[in-house]
């Protein structure tokens, strides 16, 4: 079982930055994601793409955020990061980390992040 834990969220406000991250241990095993991303999710509402990693270092961002958030990871894909710059409140949502393992999804406990206009 793979296991994540997220940590960097937080008040910020408009046109200020954060940066997330997300760590993934599985015990007796290597992680080997094939895929590191994030995704947001308000209250009552689905989870939606922020931005996916992959092992070759290709990266998908969500419209709304491109060109204004970074998604990295370490080359061992146990750690990604994003980095989100000029935030609005319209940002301002739950995000949490996902990693993709043989067909297997895995999510950390969520990062609220807080944009204060």
């Amino acid at each position: 079982q793979v296991q994540l834990v997220e940590s960097g969220g937080g008040l910020v406000e408009a046109g200020g930055s954060l940066r997330l991250s997300c760590t993934a241990t599985m015990w007796h095993n290597s992680v080997r994601a094939n895929v590191l991303g994030w995704y947001r999710q308000a209250p009552g509402k689905q989870r939606e793409l922020v931005a996916t990693i992959t092992r070759s270092g290709s990266t998908n961002y969500g419209d709304d955020v491109k060109g204004r958030f970074t998604n990295a990871r370490t080359s061992a894909m146990t750690t990604t990061f994003l980095q989100m710059n000029n935030l609005g409140p319209e940002n301002t949502d739950d995000y949490y980390c996902n990693l993709a393992r043989d067909s297997v999804g895995y999510w950390g406990q969520g990062a609220q992040v807080t944009v204060s206009s």
